[in-house]
């Protein structure tokens, strides 16, 4: 970043203190100051790494890539935008940290809930989705039918699911077995409809799915559905070998 220059409003906006719009506003009132100095003009350009920006005070410090956790809820779509005008993972992890243009690491269907990543690092996100990477999700299922040590050995042994594609080894450790049945399902791939149609070939369905882990990262018990925040330095050295080095 050395020598490249930034629009005040991209920096504020980059690093969380809301859309474009918000931080023109901050500038306007005079809460920015560059070197000092305050900064009312929103196109007022900036060199990240020698200017020092502050918001009432505040030292901001630029990072170049960001990674924000999002606890999806059901009826959100795993995407930037969405040409319906569904809503989408990046435009919630937006509203609730401040950050635009992010885009998730991989996906997680519609209905499905749970721990999705966001970032601006394209070498993270293709790492971290790549198959020869052998990340592991870790996914809480309920599913309707009762799951047996057979099922785990089909899980295992790898399931053929509908279409006659043969999945990856998976671990199906079964939390609650009857008429309706939990597990965790642990796998190092991620096609459309996985889950739902492993357990669609050993007989059961799923009537819930909620992602708990990626690549090492848990979902925290206290970030509510629906909710969104930077990862924490030790999240950050989890991931560690998949970020981009530059």
């Amino acid at each position: 970043m050395k020598g490249i220059k930034m629009r005040i409003d991209k920096f504020l906006a980059h690093t969380g203190f809301g859309s474009r719009k918000d931080v023109k506003k901050l500038a306007w009132r005079g809460h920015v100051t560059v070197n000092g100095v305050p900064a009312r003009r929103p196109e007022h350009h900036i060199d990240p790494d020698r200017d020092e920006v502050r918001v009432d005070g505040e030292l901001i410090v630029y990072t170049k890539y960001v990674y924000i956790m999002v606890n999806k809820p059901a009826g959100i779509i795993s995407a930037v935008t969405d040409p319906d005008g569904e809503p989408t993972v990046s435009e919630l992890a937006a509203e609730e940290t401040g950050v635009q243009g992010l885009f998730p690491v991989g996906r997680l269907d519609k209905d499905a809930t749970g721990l999705i990543i966001l970032t601006n690092d394209g070498i993270f996100t293709h790492r971290a989705t790549s198959p020869k990477k052998n990340v592991e999700k870790v996914y809480l299922v309920e599913a309707r039918g009762e799951l047996t040590e057979a099922d785990a050995a089909a899980f295992k042994a790898r399931v053929t699911v509908e279409g006659g594609y043969l999945c990856r080894e998976a671990k199906l450790e079964i939390l609650t077995a009857g008429p309706v049945s939990t597990a965790l399902v642990t796998l190092t791939e991620g096609r459309y409809h996985q889950v739902k149609l492993m357990f669609q070939a050993v007989g059961k369905s799923v009537l819930s799915l909620k992602r708990v882990s990626f690549a090492g990262i848990r979902l925290p018990d206290d970030l509510p559905e629906g909710q969104a925040r930077p990862l924490n330095e030790e999240e950050l050295g989890i991931i560690a070998p998949y970020l981009s080095e530059d």
